[in-house]
């Protein structure tokens, strides 16, 4: 991180402010887009306090890496604050190269075989109710890490047997037999993120399949019907609310659960610019409209992100259930 931590308030933090370094090589050809002026409302406090200090330590000690960094999420020093943090396994370089994303894209590392176990005591150690994992992409792999997937989920398991467990996954395109492999597993929530509306896929996640995508969260339910499936998009890509409504219906066809609807925001100057911030007033629109159309959950807020305050949101998921089956 940055020197956010000696402000008592900041703009939200971009800590790659280089314009197509080495952390995105395949950004270098794209003009160069600064984002406008962000509105009041995507203010936060900086990362600052003692605990976050504790959580980020941990995840070094640990050899861990954090999607929290990596995608630069805005909401960093509150989560860490509560210690709690979303872990990304299978390395921290991805075999794709979206338009919207800040993990460094490349030649993938070796998988580090200890990496389960030492979720599982990162897990211990914060305590924590509820846990998400997420991983970089990994098209270089047989099985896209869904083996790795499962290893930890059965390590976090053996070590925090109460502590539920949120995946957060690749598409494992063109991976055969992955899916069954972390289903298997028994995760308590599936999530798979959409990202965008099918008209952008071409230009914002060239290497996703929308159809497939789809598929995969319509698999999960079919396979087992008690896992909990979440999915998200952000807006400020370009899109329209036509084709936000549009995508809602798409995900309640494939019977999922959950959907999250967040601001984009653009890690640097290269990636794709930012079309418009919507206003708290539309995140509610959106969030309203979503439980009109059948989800048992919505998170729809400009700092919404996939696993932003994931635990409380797991509890009244599944209280959402219960009442619906009553």
């Amino acid at each position: 991180m940055n020197c956010l931590k000696d402000v008592k308030e900041a703009i939200l933090p971009t800590p790659n402010r280089t314009i197509g370094g080495k952390r995105h090589p395949e950004k270098q050809k794209n003009k160069a887009i600064p984002q406008p002026k962000r509105p009041e409302w995507l203010r936060v406090k900086a990362p600052n306090s003692d605990k976050f200090l504790e959580t980020r330590n941990l995840m070094r000690d640990l050899n861990l890496v954090t999607v929290c960094e990596e995608a630069a999420c805005p909401n960093i020093g509150e989560c860490w604050s509560k210690k709690h943090a979303t872990m990304m396994i299978l390395g921290s370089i991805c075999t794709r190269a979206c338009a919207f994303c800040n993990i460094a894209t490349g030649r993938p590392e070796t998988i580090d075989p200890h990496e389960p176990d030492n979720v599982a005591q990162a897990v211990a150690k914060l305590r924590l109710n509820h846990v998400v994992i997420t991983s970089v992409d990994r098209d270089d792999l047989e099985d896209g890490g869904a083996y790795h997937f499962a290893q930890t989920i059965t390590a976090i398991r053996s070590v925090s047997p109460l502590t539920t467990i949120e995946i957060l996954t690749p598409d494992f395109l063109r991976k055969p037999g992955a899916l069954e492999i972390v289903v298997r597993a028994k995760p308590d929530v599936f999530n798979h993120n959409m990202e965008t509306v099918p008209r952008l896929y071409r230009t914002i996640r060239p290497g996703a399949r929308f159809e497939h995508s789809l598929s995969l969260l319509a698999q999960v339910k079919k396979m087992d019907s008690m896992i909990f499936t979440k999915s998200g998009i952000m807006v400020g890509l370009g899109e329209t609310d036509d084709e936000v409504a549009s995508i809602m219906d798409d995900l309640r066809e494939a019977n999922v659960d959950f959907m999250t609807i967040g601001q984009y925001l653009q890690p640097t100057p290269k990636h794709a610019p930012v079309d418009r911030f919507v206003t708290p007033d539309a995140f509610s629109y959106f969030a309203g409209l979503g439980k009109q159309k059948g989800f048992l959950m919505m998170a729809s807020t400009p700092l919404t992100r996939s696993s932003y305050h994931a635990d409380a949101d797991f509890a009244a998921l599944k209280l959402a259930r219960e009442k619906m089956l009553t």
